[in-house]
């Protein structure tokens, strides 16, 4: 009763491939694999750059200072 069968699955495949017809699913197909593999890459060399990233070096006449937070104080 809750579950849907291969027959209705069947039937939404019938009626998707005849509203959008094969030439629109497969393009659609193709652009959402696209997207993916433009996703992969992205997020690869993204992980890429994190690793090789210098530190930033301070400007000409910056003075860094040095520290350790020991307490949180709320003000």
């Amino acid at each position: 009763m809750g579950g849907l069968s291969i027959w209705h699955w069947v039937i939404v495949l019938v009626i998707v491939l005849l509203v959008f017809g094969t030439k629109k699913l497969r393009h659609i197909g193709e652009d959402l694999g696209g997207a993916v593999k433009g996703f992969k890459e992205g997020m690869k060399t993204a992980d890429d750059k994190s690793t090789d990233a210098v530190p930033p070096q301070p400007a000409a006449g910056a003075q860094i200072i040095e520290g350790e937070v020991k307490e949180k104080v709320k003000s």
